[in-house]
């Protein structure tokens, strides 16, 4: 019989379970809370692991959608003035008469409108870059925010509105129960749904897709709107937490989510990435804060650290990945 060669996939295997990139990040965030232990011997508590994530938790709800914009090998630096312009427009609104509830809701219909202008951008102009396009709207967006308010502040929220930042249920925070709700939604969406899978199959090899019959440009829709819905709930969430507003809220939020998303995994080429991952990095860049904020280290040197993390992280999955694409070789 002629000898053949088949190439296939590598099969899973207890050794590449265990190699896996989310596990590194698990030690990660271990190893924080025992350096973080020893700076402060009033740490390990339970008020500490509940709190603490209340400070960070309002950018965390962006990392959910960034993670899908980058598997599909795109970019969104618009983020942090979406939830500026819909916060300012919320707060506007408010002192103008209209009722809570329904400046609430215009605040998520703003930003989501927001997240539409740029996935119909991207998607009639294919000949801009995604970096182009969200570059543009998120001067736009920042600008609009201080023509509305200029360089004043709005607020006098009802008390309950603070709930949504610093209520709790059961001591549970509201924001950390939202979040994980959330989390949970977006990793069935991108894993176990044929939505999911077509990300991934966009950010591996968007023309293969074209030609399968995929409507790439309506999944790129979809994921600009989601992202514009999840930068209406961080404007309230962080419009609550802080008890009124400016347009220049959320300055750095889109570096600071992206950061986030590649420290978890995601591969920035695209077609690549968990959503556990970024989850695991919101935690570990929060609680690395907190604990440099317990020996008074300034928020300068903490990027220092991010920017390490992320230089090597990225080696690390960039060497990861290229092994992982060698097939193996079977012969019979």
């Amino acid at each position: 019989m002629a000898q053949r060669e088949l190439l296939i996939e590598r099969q899973r295997s207890m050794k590449r379970f265990i190699m896996q990139w989310e596990w590194l990040l698990l030690l990660i965030f271990m190893m924080i809370h025992v350096v973080n232990s020893f700076l402060s011997p009033y740490y390990l508590n339970f008020n500490t692991f509940i709190r603490t994530p209340m400070t960070f938790l309002d950018k965390s709800f962006l990392v959910l959608p960034m993670t899908f914009v980058i598997i599909l090998g795109n970019i969104d630096i618009s983020v942090g003035s979406t939830v500026a312009l819909s916060s300012v427009i919320m707060a506007t609104a408010y002192n103008a008469g209209v009722a809570m509830p329904l400046a609430m809701l215009l605040c998520l219909v703003v930003a989501t409108t927001c997240g539409l202008i740029n996935g119909v951008l991207m998607v009639k102009f294919k000949e801009l870059s995604a970096v182009i396009v969200t570059l543009s709207t998120m001067t736009i967006y920042r600008g609009v925010a201080y023509v509305i308010l200029e360089d004043r502040a709005a607020g006098n929220f009802p008390n309950w509105f603070s709930f949504l930042g610093w209520g709790s249920i059961a001591g549970i925070p509201f924001m950390l129960i939202m979040f994980v709700i959330c989390a949970v939604l977006f990793g069935i969406l991108l894993h176990k749904t044929t939505f999911g899978r077509k990300i991934f199959g966009i950010g591996n090899n968007k023309n293969a897709c074209i030609y399968s019959g995929i409507e790439t440009n309506r999944v790129l829709l979809w994921v600009s709107i989601l992202t514009g819905l999840m930068a209406g709930f961080t404007a309230l969430f962080l419009t609550s937490r802080m008890g009124s507003t400016r347009p220049n809220v959320a300055q750095g939020y889109e570096l600071e989510v992206i950061a986030m998303v590649v420290l978890g995994g995601v591969s920035t080429a695209g077609g690549k990435g968990k959503i556990i991952g970024p989850v695991l990095a919101i935690f570990i860049i929060g609680f690395l804060s907190y604990g440099l904020g317990l020996v008074n280290i300034s928020a300068q040197v903490l990027l220092i650290i991010i920017g390490m993390l992320l230089i090597i992280s990225t080696m690390i999955l960039n060497i990861r990945f290229k092994r992982m694409k060698k097939p193996r070789v079977l012969q019979s």
